[in-house]
């Protein structure tokens, strides 16, 4: 503050004003009893709010505060609570955030969110979608059935679970899903395309998978469900009629240079 410097008309009330009065006179200075990052939750709830997910959820304004606290942090949910205390917003008391638990999870839910996610990245029948696996651990001895021990490239000893992500071209993601941390990466891929093609009524996708997402079971899980698949194998040599026309191909680019 410049000195000398004349009161900014901001519009206080009688009792702000007189409370500044007060704390003038004693020359102690103003108390701050609360303080909101504004900017910062206001930005996100814009882009919240434009990614469709405000209209997804019903308004639901607990998702809403769990979701962004934590992009702000990301801390369990409970403790997502102490970050929204830190932001400055008005967070629903824990046992509230438990029973919408239940609702989040479900399976309608989670399409409204992967419909939204669709919409924004115009999603179409001729996009191009992208598929992999990673895991997520749990800082915990015993299993439960879902949270199991498994592949891990971590080399982790923890339970885990396995994570199904399909994202579009440029990586935005359009639907996740969730299988037993000792699920085979190759066993993930279809469940999670079908349930795609359901939340989107698509009739007919092509499969297109490098030799890591092959093996005998799913080769024929994806023929009997009637899909389309381009897939890499690994071959000891390369065919007859390939060498050919690599070399035929190599002789007449030679002869032009």
């Amino acid at each position: 503050m410049a000195g000398g410097q004349g009161e900014l008309d901001l519009g206080l009330d009688a009792a702000i004003s007189a409370a500044a009065d007060t704390a003038e006179a004693s020359g102690r200075p103003l108390e701050i009893v609360s303080s909101r990052m504004g900017h910062l939750w206001d930005g996100l709830s814009t882009a919240y709010d434009q990614l469709g997910f405000g209209r997804a959820a019903g308004g639901d304004e607990v998702f809403r505060q769990l979701v962004l606290a934590r992009i702000i942090e990301p801390t369990s949910k409970q403790d997502s609570l102490r970050v929204l205390a830190e932001v400055g917003v008005d967070a629903a008391p824990y046992p509230t955030l438990n029973r919408r638990l239940r609702g989040y999870v479900a399976e309608e839910f989670r399409r409204k969110l992967a419909s939204a996610c669709a919409a924004h990245a115009r999603f179409g029948p001729a996009s191009l979608v992208l598929y992999d696996v990673s895991t997520l651990y749990f800082e915990t001895d015993a299993g439960d059935g879902f949270r199991e021990p498994g592949l891990t490239k971590e080399r982790r000893l923890e339970p885990q679970i396995t994570i199904g992500l399909l994202t579009d071209a440029a990586g935005f993601p359009l639907m996740v899903e969730a299988f037993e941390g000792n699920a085979g990466e190759t066993t993930t891929m279809l469940p999670t395309i079908t349930a795609f093609m359901a939340a989107h009524q698509l009739g007919e996708v092509t499969i297109v998978a490098n030799a890591g997402m092959i093996s005998a079971g799913n080769t024929r899980a994806i023929e009997a469900a009637g899909l389309s698949f381009i897939l890499g194998t690994r071959i000891p040599d390369v065919p007859y009629l390939a060498q050919q026309w690599a070399a035929t191909t190599l002789s007449s680019s030679r002869r032009r240079g």
